[in-house]
């Protein structure tokens, strides 16, 4: 089994971004039931339908942090997986 080094530096090879947007992705399916519960209606910004609209940006800006800031551990393994993948097909 040959090892890899992750955190390797150097320009991210499409398999480790593909690996980063699934996490971000999976990260912000866990945040919207948590968003779907707040009642807005009563803040400053008073809810709505606008507010509404722009909820599901906000959800992925925010998964799109936490997954740049070293995520909840999906990336690593994604990639791993399709690396592994990737060398059967050859």
């Amino acid at each position: 089994m040959m090892l890899i080094d992750l955190a390797a530096s150097g320009p991210p090879d499409k398999l480790r971004v593909a690996a980063q947007q699934f996490e971000a992705m999976t990260i912000g399916e866990l945040l919207k039931p948590v968003f779907a519960t707040v009642d807005s209606a009563d803040g400053p910004f008073g809810g709505g339908a606008g507010e509404a609209a722009f909820r599901p940006m906000l959800v992925d800006a925010i998964a799109q942090k936490i997954e740049a800031a070293g995520g909840i551990g999906l990336a690593d393994g994604i990639y791993r997986s399709l690396l592994t993948a990737q060398e059967r097909q050859r």
